[in-house]
Protein backbone atom coordinates (compact mmCIF):
# COMPACT_ATOMS: atom_id res chain seq x y z
CA UNK A 1 0.00 0.00 0.00
CA UNK A 2 1.51 3.18 -0.77
CA UNK A 3 0.27 6.66 0.66
CA UNK A 4 1.89 10.15 0.73
CA UNK A 5 2.32 10.43 4.29
CA UNK A 6 5.86 10.61 3.80
CA UNK A 7 5.80 13.95 1.08
CA UNK A 8 3.37 15.57 2.67
CA UNK A 9 4.12 18.94 4.76
CA UNK A 10 2.21 18.80 8.42
CA UNK A 11 0.48 22.07 7.90
CA UNK A 12 -1.30 20.76 4.33
CA UNK A 13 -4.92 20.31 4.79
CA UNK A 14 -5.68 16.37 5.05
CA UNK A 15 -7.94 15.22 1.99
CA UNK A 16 -9.95 12.38 2.98
CA UNK A 17 -7.97 9.83 1.57
CA UNK A 18 -4.97 11.26 3.69
CA UNK A 19 -7.04 10.91 6.49
CA UNK A 20 -7.99 7.24 5.08
CA UNK A 21 -3.90 5.98 4.43
CA UNK A 22 -3.10 7.64 7.91
CA UNK A 23 -5.58 6.08 9.93
CA UNK A 24 -4.67 2.30 8.53
CA UNK A 25 -0.88 3.05 8.60
CA UNK A 26 -1.05 4.91 11.88
CA UNK A 27 -2.90 1.57 13.66
CA UNK A 28 -0.78 -0.46 12.01
CA UNK A 29 2.47 1.50 13.97
CA UNK A 30 0.24 1.06 17.42
CA UNK A 31 0.04 -2.82 16.88
CA UNK A 32 3.38 -2.56 16.19
CA UNK A 33 4.34 -1.31 19.44
CA UNK A 34 1.80 -3.49 21.15
CA UNK A 35 3.63 -6.03 19.36
CA UNK A 36 7.17 -5.05 20.86
CA UNK A 37 6.13 -4.57 24.42
CA UNK A 38 5.33 -8.43 24.29
CA UNK A 39 7.41 -9.81 22.15
CA UNK A 40 10.95 -7.80 23.78
CA UNK A 41 10.70 -10.20 26.74
CA UNK A 42 11.88 -13.06 24.69
CA UNK A 43 14.94 -11.36 24.00
CA UNK A 44 15.37 -10.17 27.67
CA UNK A 45 15.38 -13.76 28.79
CA UNK A 46 15.49 -17.50 28.01
CA UNK A 47 12.16 -18.33 30.76
CA UNK A 48 10.00 -16.63 28.98
CA UNK A 49 10.04 -19.25 26.12
CA UNK A 50 9.75 -21.80 28.56
CA UNK A 51 6.63 -20.33 29.89
CA UNK A 52 7.94 -19.87 33.59
CA UNK A 53 9.59 -16.44 35.09
CA UNK A 54 13.01 -15.81 36.12
CA UNK A 55 13.57 -17.62 39.31
CA UNK A 56 15.62 -14.09 39.67
CA UNK A 57 12.16 -11.80 39.33
CA UNK A 58 10.88 -10.14 42.62
CA UNK A 59 7.09 -9.03 43.10
CA UNK A 60 7.94 -6.08 41.14
CA UNK A 61 9.54 -7.76 38.34
CA UNK A 62 6.35 -10.29 38.28
CA UNK A 63 3.62 -7.46 38.78
CA UNK A 64 4.89 -5.66 35.44
CA UNK A 65 5.59 -8.94 33.26
CA UNK A 66 1.48 -9.82 35.00
CA UNK A 67 0.65 -6.53 33.85
CA UNK A 68 1.67 -7.11 30.07
CA UNK A 69 0.37 -10.36 30.13
CA UNK A 70 -3.34 -8.55 31.24
CA UNK A 71 -2.88 -5.91 28.38
CA UNK A 72 -1.29 -6.90 25.20
CA UNK A 73 -0.60 -10.61 25.49
CA UNK A 74 -2.84 -12.59 23.03
CA UNK A 75 -4.32 -9.22 21.71
CA UNK A 76 -1.10 -7.47 20.10
CA UNK A 77 -1.08 -9.89 17.06
CA UNK A 78 -4.89 -9.68 16.59
CA UNK A 79 -4.48 -6.08 15.87
CA UNK A 80 -1.90 -6.78 13.38
CA UNK A 81 -3.70 -9.47 12.23
CA UNK A 82 -6.97 -7.76 11.27
CA UNK A 83 -5.01 -5.03 9.67
CA UNK A 84 -3.34 -7.50 7.57
CA UNK A 85 -6.78 -8.91 6.38
CA UNK A 86 -7.99 -5.47 6.13
CA UNK A 87 -5.40 -4.72 3.73
CA UNK A 88 -5.75 -7.82 1.33
CA UNK A 89 -9.21 -5.86 0.51
CA UNK A 90 -6.99 -2.93 -0.21
CA UNK A 91 -4.65 -4.90 -2.46
CA UNK A 92 -7.61 -6.53 -4.57
CA UNK A 93 -9.11 -2.73 -5.11
CA UNK A 94 -5.49 -1.26 -5.87
CA UNK A 95 -4.98 -4.62 -8.72
CA UNK A 96 -8.20 -3.49 -10.11
CA UNK A 97 -7.79 -0.50 -10.43
CA UNK A 98 -4.81 -0.39 -12.39
CA UNK A 99 -5.70 -3.52 -14.24
CA UNK A 100 -3.40 -6.05 -13.06
CA UNK A 101 -3.54 -9.25 -12.36
CA UNK A 102 -4.04 -9.74 -8.63
CA UNK A 103 -3.44 -13.79 -7.90
CA UNK A 104 0.18 -13.66 -9.20
CA UNK A 105 1.41 -10.79 -7.68
CA UNK A 106 -0.13 -11.97 -4.36
CA UNK A 107 1.20 -15.13 -4.18
CA UNK A 108 4.49 -14.17 -5.27
CA UNK A 109 4.47 -11.66 -2.05
CA UNK A 110 3.27 -14.62 0.16
CA UNK A 111 6.31 -16.69 -0.83
CA UNK A 112 8.59 -13.03 -0.09
CA UNK A 113 7.09 -13.56 3.00
CA UNK A 114 7.66 -16.72 3.95
CA UNK A 115 11.17 -16.55 2.58
CA UNK A 116 11.77 -12.95 4.43
CA UNK A 117 10.00 -15.25 7.77
CA UNK A 118 12.29 -18.28 7.51
CA UNK A 119 15.51 -16.10 8.20
CA UNK A 120 13.91 -13.99 10.79
CA UNK A 121 13.21 -17.15 12.52
CA UNK A 122 16.57 -18.88 12.16
CA UNK A 123 18.72 -15.12 12.54
CA UNK A 124 16.45 -13.06 15.11
CA UNK A 125 13.74 -14.71 16.70
CA UNK A 126 12.32 -18.22 16.48
CA UNK A 127 9.11 -16.64 17.62
CA UNK A 128 8.31 -15.32 14.19
CA UNK A 129 4.88 -14.30 12.35
CA UNK A 130 5.69 -14.01 9.05
CA UNK A 131 5.80 -17.17 8.00
CA UNK A 132 2.47 -18.35 9.42
CA UNK A 133 0.64 -15.28 8.04
CA UNK A 134 2.15 -16.04 4.31
CA UNK A 135 0.65 -19.83 4.77
CA UNK A 136 -2.59 -18.03 6.45
CA UNK A 137 -2.77 -15.91 3.39
CA UNK A 138 -3.77 -18.60 1.21
CA UNK A 139 -6.49 -19.42 3.06
CA UNK A 140 -7.64 -15.86 3.05
CA UNK A 141 -6.78 -15.99 -0.60
CA UNK A 142 -9.29 -18.67 -0.76
CA UNK A 143 -12.30 -17.05 1.47
CA UNK A 144 -11.61 -13.67 -0.76
CA UNK A 145 -15.34 -13.71 -2.09
CA UNK A 146 -17.10 -14.39 1.63
CA UNK A 147 -19.83 -11.95 2.30
CA UNK A 148 -19.14 -9.76 5.37
CA UNK A 149 -21.51 -11.73 7.39
CA UNK A 150 -20.02 -14.99 6.41
CA UNK A 151 -16.99 -14.21 7.06
CA UNK A 152 -17.56 -12.57 10.79
CA UNK A 153 -19.71 -16.03 11.23
CA UNK A 154 -16.53 -18.14 10.02
CA UNK A 155 -14.24 -16.03 12.46
CA UNK A 156 -16.39 -16.84 15.44
CA UNK A 157 -16.79 -20.29 14.61
CA UNK A 158 -12.37 -20.66 14.64
CA UNK A 159 -12.27 -18.99 17.57
CA UNK A 160 -15.18 -20.98 19.44
CA UNK A 161 -13.44 -24.35 18.04
CA UNK A 162 -10.14 -23.32 19.44
CA UNK A 163 -11.43 -22.33 23.12
CA UNK A 164 -13.43 -25.75 22.84
CA UNK A 165 -10.56 -27.82 22.37
CA UNK A 166 -8.00 -26.42 24.82
CA UNK A 167 -10.91 -26.49 26.91
CA UNK A 168 -11.26 -30.20 26.17
CA UNK A 169 -7.37 -30.69 27.01
CA UNK A 170 -7.91 -28.87 30.19
CA UNK A 171 -10.83 -30.91 31.54
CA UNK A 172 -8.27 -34.00 30.93
CA UNK A 173 -5.52 -32.79 32.86
CA UNK A 174 -3.35 -31.41 29.91
CA UNK A 175 -0.81 -28.70 31.13
CA UNK A 176 2.18 -27.16 28.40
CA UNK A 177 4.53 -26.79 31.82
CA UNK A 178 4.21 -30.52 32.97
CA UNK A 179 7.84 -30.28 35.04
CA UNK A 180 8.34 -26.18 36.42
CA UNK A 181 11.79 -27.28 37.67
CA UNK A 182 12.93 -28.89 34.28
CA UNK A 183 11.09 -25.43 32.56
CA UNK A 184 13.21 -23.60 35.08
CA UNK A 185 16.41 -25.41 33.81
CA UNK A 186 15.34 -25.21 30.33
CA UNK A 187 14.91 -21.25 30.87
CA UNK A 188 18.69 -20.80 32.28
CA UNK A 189 20.33 -22.51 29.12
CA UNK A 190 18.40 -20.51 26.90
CA UNK A 191 19.20 -17.47 28.59
CA UNK A 192 22.87 -18.59 28.88
CA UNK A 193 22.19 -19.54 24.97
CA UNK A 194 21.36 -15.68 24.40
CA UNK A 195 24.00 -14.43 26.00
CA UNK A 196 27.07 -16.11 23.93
CA UNK A 197 27.84 -15.45 19.93
CA UNK A 198 26.10 -15.53 17.22
CA UNK A 199 26.57 -19.39 16.59
CA UNK A 200 24.94 -19.99 19.91
CA UNK A 201 21.79 -17.38 19.02
CA UNK A 202 21.36 -19.54 15.82
CA UNK A 203 21.72 -22.86 17.91
CA UNK A 204 19.02 -21.65 20.20
CA UNK A 205 16.44 -20.60 17.83
CA UNK A 206 16.97 -23.92 16.00
CA UNK A 207 16.24 -25.66 19.30
CA UNK A 208 13.20 -23.69 20.29
CA UNK A 209 11.69 -23.81 16.30
CA UNK A 210 9.39 -27.12 17.39
CA UNK A 211 8.05 -25.27 20.30
CA UNK A 212 7.35 -22.12 18.25
CA UNK A 213 5.56 -24.16 15.76
CA UNK A 214 3.44 -25.69 18.42
CA UNK A 215 2.02 -21.79 19.57
CA UNK A 216 1.42 -21.68 16.08
CA UNK A 217 -1.36 -24.05 16.66
CA UNK A 218 -3.41 -21.36 18.80
CA UNK A 219 -2.19 -18.40 17.24
CA UNK A 220 -2.57 -19.45 13.58
CA UNK A 221 -6.16 -20.00 13.77
CA UNK A 222 -6.62 -16.83 15.72
CA UNK A 223 -4.57 -14.71 13.54
CA UNK A 224 -7.12 -16.56 10.71
CA UNK A 225 -9.65 -15.54 12.71
CA UNK A 226 -8.39 -11.97 12.61
CA UNK A 227 -8.03 -11.95 9.08
CA UNK A 228 -11.66 -12.85 8.54
CA UNK A 229 -12.63 -10.05 10.50
CA UNK A 230 -10.41 -7.69 8.42
CA UNK A 231 -11.56 -9.14 5.33
CA UNK A 232 -15.31 -8.46 6.21
CA UNK A 233 -14.23 -4.73 7.95
CA UNK A 234 -12.93 -3.77 4.35
CA UNK A 235 -15.17 -5.26 2.28
CA UNK A 236 -17.85 -2.92 4.18
CA UNK A 237 -14.61 0.16 4.49
CA UNK A 238 -14.93 0.34 7.78
CA UNK A 239 -11.84 2.70 8.20
CA UNK A 240 -12.12 4.41 5.31
CA UNK A 241 -15.11 6.04 6.95
CA UNK A 242 -14.40 6.59 10.44
CA UNK A 243 -16.97 9.36 10.97
CA UNK A 244 -19.78 7.33 9.85
CA UNK A 245 -19.18 4.18 12.05
CA UNK A 246 -18.56 6.34 15.23
CA UNK A 247 -21.51 4.80 17.05
CA UNK A 248 -20.61 1.47 16.16
CA UNK A 249 -17.02 2.31 17.44
CA UNK A 250 -18.31 3.55 20.68
CA UNK A 251 -20.88 0.55 21.53
CA UNK A 252 -17.26 -1.83 20.64
CA UNK A 253 -15.51 -0.03 23.56
CA UNK A 254 -18.46 -0.36 26.08
CA UNK A 255 -18.58 -4.57 25.23
CA UNK A 256 -15.26 -4.91 24.76
CA UNK A 257 -13.24 -3.27 27.10
CA UNK A 258 -15.35 -5.10 30.41
CA UNK A 259 -15.47 -8.31 28.15
CA UNK A 260 -11.79 -8.28 27.30
CA UNK A 261 -10.57 -7.17 30.40
CA UNK A 262 -12.18 -9.67 32.25
CA UNK A 263 -10.79 -12.46 30.54
CA UNK A 264 -7.24 -10.83 30.56
CA UNK A 265 -7.39 -10.46 34.09
CA UNK A 266 -8.15 -14.08 34.58
CA UNK A 267 -5.76 -15.24 31.91
CA UNK A 268 -2.69 -13.30 33.49
CA UNK A 269 -3.56 -14.37 37.16
CA UNK A 270 -4.10 -17.71 36.37
CA UNK A 271 -0.35 -17.96 34.82
CA UNK A 272 -1.01 -16.70 31.41
CA UNK A 273 0.14 -18.94 28.40
CA UNK A 274 0.86 -21.19 30.54
CA UNK A 275 -2.40 -22.26 32.06
CA UNK A 276 -4.97 -24.08 29.68
CA UNK A 277 -8.18 -23.01 31.30
CA UNK A 278 -7.02 -19.14 31.28
CA UNK A 279 -5.50 -19.44 27.78
CA UNK A 280 -9.04 -21.05 26.96
CA UNK A 281 -10.86 -17.74 28.62
CA UNK A 282 -8.35 -15.36 26.52
CA UNK A 283 -8.73 -17.31 23.60
CA UNK A 284 -12.87 -16.23 23.36
CA UNK A 285 -12.46 -12.55 25.51
CA UNK A 286 -9.03 -11.23 23.81
CA UNK A 287 -10.81 -10.29 20.66
CA UNK A 288 -12.87 -8.05 22.38
CA UNK A 289 -10.16 -6.64 23.76
CA UNK A 290 -8.19 -6.15 20.68
CA UNK A 291 -11.20 -4.47 18.73
CA UNK A 292 -11.65 -2.05 22.00
CA UNK A 293 -8.16 -0.84 21.30
CA UNK A 294 -8.67 -0.33 17.56
CA UNK A 295 -11.53 1.32 18.26
CA UNK A 296 -10.39 3.82 21.15
CA UNK A 297 -7.24 5.02 18.29
CA UNK A 298 -9.55 4.57 15.49
CA UNK A 299 -11.94 7.54 17.63
CA UNK A 300 -8.59 9.07 19.13
CA UNK A 301 -7.17 9.76 15.28
CA UNK A 302 -10.47 10.82 14.41
CA UNK A 303 -10.63 13.56 17.23
CA UNK A 304 -6.66 14.14 16.85
CA UNK A 305 -5.05 14.16 13.32
CA UNK A 306 -1.62 15.28 13.90
CA UNK A 307 -1.40 12.02 16.34
CA UNK A 308 -2.04 9.49 13.40
CA UNK A 309 0.79 11.99 11.22
CA UNK A 310 3.32 11.07 14.06
CA UNK A 311 2.28 7.22 14.18
CA UNK A 312 1.92 6.57 10.28
CA UNK A 313 5.14 6.50 9.52
CA UNK A 314 6.14 3.90 11.20
CA UNK A 315 2.76 1.71 10.39
CA UNK A 316 3.94 2.28 6.63
CA UNK A 317 7.56 1.13 6.75
CA UNK A 318 5.85 -1.98 9.30
CA UNK A 319 7.78 -5.26 7.41
CA UNK A 320 10.79 -3.04 8.11
CA UNK A 321 10.46 -1.94 11.56
CA UNK A 322 9.17 -5.58 12.81
CA UNK A 323 12.54 -6.86 11.79
CA UNK A 324 14.47 -3.98 12.91
CA UNK A 325 12.71 -4.31 16.29
CA UNK A 326 14.20 -8.10 16.30
CA UNK A 327 17.62 -6.82 14.97
CA UNK A 328 17.43 -4.23 17.39
CA UNK A 329 16.59 -6.56 19.89
CA UNK A 330 19.23 -9.59 19.29
CA UNK A 331 22.11 -6.40 19.36
CA UNK A 332 21.16 -5.17 22.59
CA UNK A 333 20.54 -8.48 24.45
CA UNK A 334 22.37 -11.39 22.94
CA UNK A 335 25.92 -12.00 23.01
CA UNK A 336 25.85 -10.77 19.70
CA UNK A 337 25.93 -7.01 21.01
CA UNK A 338 25.93 -5.90 24.63
CA UNK A 339 24.38 -9.06 26.06
CA UNK A 340 21.87 -7.50 28.75
CA UNK A 341 20.10 -10.50 27.82
CA UNK A 342 19.24 -12.35 32.21
CA UNK A 343 20.51 -8.82 33.50
CA UNK A 344 17.52 -6.40 33.12
CA UNK A 345 14.39 -6.75 34.96
CA UNK A 346 10.74 -6.83 33.16
CA UNK A 347 10.28 -2.49 34.04
CA UNK A 348 14.01 -1.83 32.00
CA UNK A 349 13.00 -4.33 29.02
CA UNK A 350 9.67 -2.27 28.57
CA UNK A 351 11.58 0.93 29.02
CA UNK A 352 13.91 -0.03 26.62
CA UNK A 353 10.75 -1.50 24.33
CA UNK A 354 9.49 2.49 24.44
CA UNK A 355 12.99 3.88 23.73
CA UNK A 356 13.38 1.79 20.77
CA UNK A 357 9.84 2.26 19.69
CA UNK A 358 10.65 6.04 19.55
CA UNK A 359 13.80 6.21 17.67
CA UNK A 360 11.47 3.89 15.07
CA UNK A 361 8.85 6.50 15.07
CA UNK A 362 11.34 9.19 13.88
CA UNK A 363 13.81 7.22 11.98
CA UNK A 364 11.17 5.75 10.04
CA UNK A 365 8.95 9.79 9.30
CA UNK A 366 12.83 10.78 8.20
CA UNK A 367 13.66 8.01 5.77
CA UNK A 368 9.99 8.25 4.09
CA UNK A 369 10.66 12.34 3.23
CA UNK A 370 13.51 10.87 1.09
CA UNK A 371 12.23 7.05 -0.17
CA UNK A 372 9.43 6.04 -1.64
CA UNK A 373 9.22 2.79 0.65
CA UNK A 374 11.39 0.80 4.06
CA UNK A 375 13.79 -1.13 2.83
CA UNK A 376 12.36 -4.57 3.48
CA UNK A 377 9.03 -2.94 1.56
CA UNK A 378 11.44 -2.17 -1.52
CA UNK A 379 12.68 -5.72 -1.45
CA UNK A 380 8.65 -7.34 -1.11
CA UNK A 381 7.47 -5.00 -3.74
CA UNK A 382 10.50 -5.67 -6.03
CA UNK A 383 9.76 -9.58 -5.58
CA UNK A 384 6.14 -8.99 -5.93
CA UNK A 385 6.12 -6.77 -9.02
CA UNK A 386 9.09 -8.59 -10.90
CA UNK A 387 10.73 -5.09 -11.32
CA UNK A 388 13.12 -2.57 -9.92
CA UNK A 389 10.79 0.18 -7.76
CA UNK A 390 12.02 3.74 -7.86
CA UNK A 391 13.59 4.52 -4.19
CA UNK A 392 13.83 7.95 -3.86
CA UNK A 393 11.29 10.57 -4.05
Amino acid sequence: MQSSTGERRADRPHSASNSRINDIDALRGVALLLILLVNIAFFASGYAFHLVADPADNWFDRMISTLVELLFAMKAYLLFSFLFGYSFTLQIESAARRGVPFLPRFLRRLSGLFLLGIVHAVLLFQGDILTAYALLGLLLLAARRMSPRTALTAAACVVGAVAFLIGVAAVLGATLVPDSAAAVEAGARSTAALQGGLGDVVVEHLRSLPAALGGLAVQGPLAFSAFLVGLAAGKQRMLAEVPAHLPLLRRIEAVGYPVGLAGATLFAVGGGTSNLTGLMLSVITAPFLAAAYAATMLRLFHRRRRVADVLAPVGRMALTNYLGQSLACVVIFTGVGVGLAGHTPPAQVLLVALALFAVQLAASAWWLRRFRYGPAEWVLRAWTNRERPAMRR
